[in-house]
């Protein structure tokens, strides 16, 4: 538990793209190849949870700042009881694009090709080839791409 408290500081500000993704890989989050994780992202779980919580798939671009809530609990309030503990499993698939500042709530699968605007808070899932923006997020547009037609 401590062991991953520790790990994700370090990778939270490490100033090297292949570091982080190696010490984020040594928390048990599970990442493909050639993916770009910014520095100060927020990753918010069950800290001796040993499943992979987060999934990244390749090419992924995370941009600075974004948090991922995967466990989200009221900690010792009395309304805990009363089913305000959420926890689920985020999956960002192959060439997603995470905007800055943006927060990605428990049990959310971010599509293939999808972006995420800057500080768009994600409720839920996001399909592929979609762009979403706001608060919360919602469609935008669609991603134009050749093979997506």
């Amino acid at each position: 538990m401590l062991r991953k408290k520790i790990l994700k500081t370090l990778a939270k500000s490490f100033p090297v793209n292949s570091i982080r993704i190696w010490l984020y890989r040594k928390c048990n989050y599970e990442i493909g190849r050639d993916v770009y994780i910014g520095q100060d992202i927020i990753i918010i779980d069950v800290l001796k949870d040993r499943s992979a919580a987060l999934v990244i798939g390749d090419r992924v671009s995370i941009s600075p700042r974004v948090t991922f809530v995967v466990h989200s609990a009221p900690n010792w309030s009395k309304i805990r009881n009363y089913g305000y503990d959420k926890k689920g499993r985020i999956v960002i698939k192959n060439d997603a694009w995470i905007g800055t500042g943006a927060v990605i709530l428990p049990g959310i699968e971010i599509g293939e090709g999808a972006i995420v605007g800057a500080n768009s808070v994600v409720t839920k899932n996001v399909p592929d080839y979609t762009v979403v923006g706001g608060v919360p997020a919602k469609k935008i547009k669609t991603v134009e791409v050749p093979w997506n037609k």
